[in-house]
């Protein structure tokens, strides 16, 4: 199986499912059904891959169909469904036969998010979420957003909702710039 390694519990989520394979349980098939499904971007944010937020949970063969898991960052994701068609197209013109599950536990968290989805997310514009497991601030007022685009903490929120629902929108006071910040979960 290639798969993310098992999710801590919600509160202590400390690192991303991103794809590993264990040694001695996946074939060369599996790989490349595993490269295929990590290579499919968010349909709402395209600056990045499922496997780079976490949401690719796994990708097994069994009896010759890929059977990928993914997560959505949540329960009423509107691109859920677009990105299982996505992932299922994708294998099926590799040539394999496919089959994508959703799964909603553990629920997804921000923590999921790999380093290197962190720093697409920032590089394109939105400020990459803190840790979950560190959310407390965000609860009560007192988070701290640098601008993805002058690096200023010197940042305000005007929205809770941005241009996804997983988004706030945000402005910079700094170089006045408005941004998206990809919200804590």
């Amino acid at each position: 199986m290639v798969s993310a390694p098992a999710p801590a519990p919600r509160a202590a989520a400390s690192s991303p499912p991103a794809g590993s394979v264990r040694q001695g349980d996946e074939g060369p098939s599996q790989r490349r059904a595993y490269r295929v499904a990590a290579s499919i971007p968010d349909p709402e944010i395209p600056c990045v891959t499922i496997a780079d937020l976490g949401i690719l949970r796994s990708v097994d063969i069994e009896d010759g169909v890929a059977v990928v898991k993914v997560t959505p960052t949540y329960s009423g994701c509107p691109a859920a469904l677009a990105i299982e068609l996505a992932v299922e197209a994708a294998l099926r013109e590799a040539g394999f036969e496919a089959r994508v599950e959703r799964v909603l536990s553990p629920p997804w968290t921000t923590d999921w998010i790999t380093s290197v989805g962190r720093a697409r997310l920032a590089a394109y514009g939105i400020a990459p979420p803190r840790k979950a497991s560190n959310s407390i601030r965000a609860l009560f007022g007192e988070e701290i957003v640098a601008c993805p685009r002058c690096g200023s903490q010197e940042t305000e929120r005007l929205s809770e909702f941005g241009s996804t629902p997983c988004k706030a929108l945000w402005r910079c006071t700094a170089c006045h710039e408005p941004f998206d910040y990809f919200k804590c979960i």
